[in-house]
């Protein structure tokens, strides 16, 4: 028993005493771990956390050991520089493992060099004891490296802003018959006045132009808000009827139809309006009394009480609102598409902003469009237009010239903000692009934070922010892959090109599914650059492609 009991303390004695010799032959006591354990290249890194666990009486206390992390690939290696550490008698500056036994930990960092796909990591060591150094065995820590998230769509959504132009263009022609106070009377004066006359020559041009039709008349009487709301709701009444019977007259010979006859009573809409627009003393006040009291009495009791400013309003605004509007409701055949491209070519300058801008969409030459920009800025000072200009030149990648023209427009406005964050995203500066997207918060805008959340690693994040997007099939389908949802990834990839036929590949070779893997990529190989990328993914390693 006490020559046992002596050999196992002989035993504890070399070891704790092991010599750099020894403990390269005891090195595969020393266990490693890597996460992830098959590399991943995040935003054009692989940055691995390796942690190495020493066993007890491993480490020599009087020793140094220099750890060397090297990244092996087609085509070479990359190094980093020594890890140093060192036991626990060396009188040195660098991080103390004790011989008691102990995990480290390292994160590693390596710039993504192409043909990475096909790598792997691994620890080269050496113990150093004075003057002498002994190599230990290398240690392989994991494959790699894993590409999938460089799949990641990161040009950028832009978008260009709309025009306004309509199809079918909606108007009034209007004219008016003024009443004198409680009257009711079509004066002779009125139907001879020039508002009358403006309508009749409104009307006739819409008759004559073969673009456009009347669609409906209309008579609307009101009268002025003062005195009693029933004589006024009757004065009303009869405004509408006399105004009706000299329809007829006024219109006679240029071919207008019955009208629709409505009676409003007191015009406080009206009144609102011409106070707005007029430059009466005491204008806010009036407006505040209109805000704060809605029952009609009470407003023209309180307004009343404001003599000043009621002699003002009898004056001024009160005889405009004794009236009978005459209306023809017009709807007018705008310039069809094929009509636009023609005039684009033959006659511009009859084509206003809103033409302009939707005849930039349909031409398909960027030269014509980047002059049509330019048309819309020069004559009508159109700030869509130099945005779009702008929009234009980043889809064709002339990133300079558009963050130039950013510059001249508004910077708080959200497709601006988000354009700049595009630049920035192309730039790699992906904490000025994120701070725009946020910023700018529109649709475009939500896509793109989704590719910023992709490129450094935040595939939770990038999944939540683009699983309501319309128009990211593609990045979305890759940020489930990324965090293994694969069934919402393969319900997810509806668009029809090569890249996401290889987003289903991958979703298709994580879960077994040999025929339907081969199958996808059959339809990705119409990108012959993805055959050349499967051959090395690793994703599809073991598969015989």
């Amino acid at each position: 028993m006490k020559r046992l009991l002596f050999f196992f303390a002989a035993a504890a004695l070399t070891v704790a005493c092991a010599s750099p010799e020894k403990m390269a032959k005891m090195a595969d006591n020393v266990k490693v771990t890597c996460n992830p354990a098959v590399l991943e290249v995040v935003n054009g890194a692989i940055d691995p956390v390796v942690t190495v666990t020493y066993p007890k009486d491993y480490f020599n206390p009087k020793v140094i050991l220099e750890v060397t992390p090297v990244i092996v690939y087609q085509g070479g290696e990359v190094a980093m520089a020594p890890i140093m550490r060192q036991g626990e008698k060396v009188k040195d500056n660098y991080k103390v493992v004790s011989s008691e036994g102990q995990s480290v930990t390292e994160k590693l960092h390596f710039d993504y060099v192409e043909g990475m796909e096909k790598s792997h990591l691994e620890l080269r060591a050496r113990v150093i004891a004075g003057k002498k150094s002994i190599n230990l065995p290398t240690k392989k820590v994991a494959d790699g490296a894993n590409t999938t998230c460089m799949l990641v769509k990161r040009d950028g959504f832009v978008a260009f802003k709309k025009d306004n132009y309509q199809d079918v263009i909606v108007s009034t022609a209007e004219g008016q018959i003024k009443y004198l106070v409680n009257s009711s009377n079509v004066r002779n004066s009125e139907i001879k006045g020039a508002s009358v006359k403006e309508f009749l020559a409104a009307l006739d041009a819409a008759n004559a132009n073969e673009r456009s039709t009347v669609k409906s008349t209309e008579i609307v009487a009101y009268a002025s808000p003062e005195g009693a709301i029933k004589l006024n709701d009757k004065l009303s009444d009869n405004r509408s009827k006399s105004a009706s019977k000299a329809w007829n007259k006024i219109t006679k010979g240029h071919n207008a139809q019955d009208p629709t006859v409505k009676s409003i009573g007191e015009d406080w809409e009206g009144f609102q309006q011409l106070v707005n627009e007029s430059n009466i003393e005491d204008k806010d006040l009036i407006l505040r009394v209109l805000s704060m009291y809605s029952d009609p009495a009470v407003r023209e009791n309180e307004i009343r009480n404001m003599s000043k400013v009621f002699t003002a309003l009898k004056g001024e605004i009160l005889p405009e609102l004794r009236r009978a509007r005459l209306i023809a409701n017009v709807e007018t055949i705008n310039y069809t598409s094929e009509e636009l491209l023609d005039l684009i070519n033959s006659n511009e300058t009859v084509l206003d902003e809103e033409a302009l801008l939707r005849v930039a969409t349909l031409v398909k030459d960027n030269a014509q469009k980047e002059k049509i920009y330019d048309k819309a800025y020069e004559r009508f000072g159109s700030q869509r237009a130099k945005y779009n200009l702008a929009a234009l030149y980043l889809s064709e990648g002339k990133d300079a010239k558009a963050e130039s023209v950013l510059r001249e427009l508004d910077a708080n406005d959200a497709d601006v903000i988000n354009a700049k964050g595009v630049i920035a995203l192309r730039k790699n500066d992906l904490a000025t692009a994120e701070q725009c997207f946020r910023k700018a918060g529109t649709p475009e805008a939500k896509k793109n934070l989704g590719v910023v959340d992709i490129l450094t690693g935040k595939y939770n994040e990038a999944a939540q922010v683009l699983k309501d997007v319309d128009g990211c099939c593609h990045n979305t389908v890759l940020a489930y892959i990324l965090t293994n949802q694969l069934d919402k990834a393969m319900s997810t990839a509806k668009c029809e090109n090569p890249k996401v036929w290889y987003l289903k590949a991958i979703v298709a070779a994580r879960q077994g599914k040999v025929n339907d893997m081969k199958a996808f990529l059959e339809n990705a190989y119409k990108n012959p650059d993805l055959k050349a990328r499967a051959a090395n993914d690793i994703e599809f390693a073991g598969y015989d492609l």
